[in-house]
């Protein structure tokens, strides 16, 4: 869904890790190592700030920003589409980075304390193909 803010300007998006010194995630996506990203259903249709649109759908070309707002890649979506908690089919776990579907559960159960996740709890994902890198 494109806003009055997002017209005009490319999407945007912000990858969160431990700290606003971290910088893991957007270093994963520039490798190639992250070809994936999952957010509750809630959140992923919600906009979150100045450096975070949601809502992102395939074909979008989005621009990925770290914590301190640096623009760090572009990424173009491929494919967006809801899945189970239960069920976090393969190329899910391996494009968010996950030996198996265990470690991304176990990693989302502790990054998302505020929801009580469970096996019919909805997760939109975001598949996406790194388009250009902008500052490694």
């Amino acid at each position: 869904m494109m806003t009055a803010t997002t017209i005009g300007r490319r999407r945007r998006l912000t990858f969160w890790g431990a700290d606003e010194n971290d910088d893991s995630l957007p270093r994963a996506v520039m490798a190639g190592r992250k070809t994936v990203t999952a957010d509750t259903v809630e959140d992923y249709y919600q906009p979150y700030g100045e450096y975070g649109d949601g809502s992102y759908e395939a074909g979008d070309l989005i621009e990925v920003y770290d914590l301190k707002q640096r623009l760090r890649c572009l990424i173009r979506a491929t494919k967006v589409y809801t899945i189970r908690f239960g069920d976090i089919p393969e190329e899910v776990w391996r494009g968010e980075g996950f030996a198996s579907a265990r470690e991304f559960q176990e990693v989302h159960i502790r990054c998302l304390p505020q929801y009580q996740l469970h096996d019919d709890f909805a997760f939109v994902t975001l598949h996406f193909e790194l388009v250009e890198v902008i500052a490694a």
